[in-house]
């Protein structure tokens, strides 16, 4: 799908505050209660979610996990690249859905690793727990290559204290790479949602969260790259966000970051 193509709903600008997530409430009623299904299931850290077959190719805008390390067919809170699959994005998806005319795939997800082909049909990749990530060379190339031919890199649920191991994996990527924290004003924060204040909830990691930022060619007047929401997990605020195990407002703020950034990556 070209970035030309995404046309924001003009509706969708009531869509503020509690109103927003008054939307998502009303979805999960005419849903029978939840958006997904599976989530971590009754088995703890232990269980272990079937992973659905990929959805072909269509055009339409498709959610792209990053997988990192050997596939074993399942999610599970041991595989880190895993973690808020499948009900996060599923959450996620819909919101988009009903605050632009990008058209996604609600239910359907696909995950692909940073050497397959295939991920630079689609231009936005979301890649979690970069704690634990590790590459061979060639997802490091593939990579580079997706950055290059303009994809577009999310990345969450990522603790203060992985930042060495993130930084080490992105050497081998972009050596000269330079990572700016970003202030209120970037445009990121102003691409569908007007983001009032940075100071967002935290689901768990101590505040605050902080947005950093690779710029293409490191030149600020230039497309971000890839967008990190560092010391924060706002997918774990969309993955639970049918329970009411946080405050309306609270995931109502994870979405609105999540939409800026699908939107930001669509347009730039």
């Amino acid at each position: 799908m070209r970035r030309s193509d995404v046309l924001i709903a003009a509706a969708a600008t009531v869509f503020v505050g509690v109103v927003f997530m008054g939307g998502v409430s009303t979805l999960v009623a005419q849903r029978g209660g939840g958006f997904g299904g599976g989530r971590r299931g009754g088995g703890g850290y232990r269980s272990q979610i079937p992973i659905s077959p990929n959805t072909p190719y269509d055009g339409r805008f498709t959610f792209v996990r990053v997988r990192y390390g050997p596939d074993y067919g399942f999610a599970s809170q041991r595989l880190p690249w895993s973690h808020d699959y499948p009900a996060g994005e599923q959450h996620f998806m819909k919101i988009v859905n009903e605050l632009s005319n990008l058209n996604p795939h609600t239910e359907e997800t696909n995950i692909l690793t940073f050497d397959d082909p295939a991920l630079l049909k689609y231009p936005i990749a979301y890649l979690c727990e970069p704690g634990a990530w590790e590459m061979t060379e060639a997802e490091a190339a593939g990579l580079r290559a997706y950055i290059q031919k303009g994809g577009f890199v999310m990345v969450d649920d990522f603790r203060y204290g992985h930042w060495g191991n993130f930084q080490a994996q992105m050497s081998r990527v972009l050596p000269s790479a330079r990572y700016y924290d970003l202030e209120l004003s970037n445009p990121i924060f102003h691409s569908f949602f007007e983001i009032k204040s940075l100071d967002v909830p935290q689901y768990y990691d101590p505040p605050p969260a902080i947005f950093r930022a690779v710029f293409e060619d490191n030149d600020t007047a230039k497309r971000i790259v890839m967008m990190i929401n560092y010391n924060t997990d706002i997918s774990e605020y969309w993955e639970w966000s049918d329970t009411g195990l946080k405050p309306i407002d609270e995931s109502n703020e994870a979405y609105k970051l999540g939409v800026n950034q699908v939107i930001y990556g669509m347009t730039h």
